[in-house]
């Protein structure tokens, strides 16, 4: 089955992002945890985070995708951002318990000159800080697209991360198409390639979750800038087998282009029909 859907607004609250996925043809989605440029958290309604568990069980959906906001950077060089990063994982972690069982996503960060090594070890140490055992939340590192510091534009440095992290079951990774694409990985021409690489690196046990995005950017900018299904350098094709290839099934895809509801309700009707 393809779990599908787009990044919702959470404003509205639990029920409320449920009842747009169902009306957008969705059976997945993303939301913030808080507000994507960070500060204090809306309280929670355990009655509302009810209501959206017993939706989406009658509704057959698949695992959601929190994402972290991204502001958040657990290898800055100031120890108030680092602190920031903690507090606000942390608390998002306890808050994801009212959803359990789900993904909780991040971008690893920009180590901004300490060097990649350095920041690598700062990623793991503040994982190994917040995980804990009792957990139901799986958290996920992003494919990013290597532009200046960025941590996580390499495999390798996925890998790296979950080397150091104690509480292996607790961690995974989120792959976005836009992202490998623009570090270089050629999904266009050699998925297959790109995602035999991925299991020997990581290893596609690891991956949980997918983002989907065209570029508008050629393979290899390290430029990070999302286009609408079809209308940039990976295009529909592309997009249509990444979602449906045979290692991947199942996992969550989660769109995050340009897009509006109708775009959004387009382009999951556009990527269902595929063929």
């Amino acid at each position: 089955m393809l779990y599908i859907g787009y990044h919702l607004s959470s404003v509205n609250g639990f029920l409320a992002m449920g009842l747009e996925a169902i009306n957008a043809g969705a059976n997945t989605f993303a939301f913030f945890t808080r507000n994507p440029r960070g500060g204090k958290a809306k309280a929670i309604d355990p009655d509302d985070a009810s209501a959206l568990r017993g939706l989406l069980t009658g509704n057959n959906f698949g695992r959601l995708v929190a994402h972290a906001p991204y502001t958040l950077n657990p290898c800055s060089d100031k120890p108030n951002v680092l602190e920031f990063a903690r507090v606000c994982m942390e608390d998002d972690l306890k808050r994801m318990e009212y959803l359990p069982d789900n993904y909780y996503n991040f971008h690893p960060g920009s180590h901004v000159g300490q060097g990649t090594e350095a920041g690598i070890e700062m990623i793991t140490a503040l994982l190994n800080d917040i995980l804990s055992p009792e957990q139901t939340t799986t958290v996920l590192l992003e494919t990013m697209s290597g532009k200046g510091s960025e941590v996580g534009g390499k495999f390798e440095e996925l890998a790296a991360i979950i080397d150091g992290v104690e509480l292996k079951d607790k961690i995974g990774v989120c792959m976005d198409s836009c992202h490998i694409s623009d570090a270089g990985y050629d999904i266009i021409n050699d998925l297959d390639g790109v995602l035999d690489e991925f299991d020997r690196v990581v290893g596609l046990d690891r991956l949980k979750a997918l983002h989907v995005n065209d570029s508008k950017n050629p393979p290899g900018s390290h430029k990070d800038r999302h286009a609408c299904i079809g209308e940039g350098e990976l295009g529909l094709d592309v997009i249509g087998r990444f979602i449906n290839h045979p290692k991947l099934t199942g996992l969550p895809c989660i769109l995050e282009t340009p897009n509006e509801f109708e775009g959004y309700k387009r382009e999951i009707q556009m990527l269902r029909e595929w063929k």
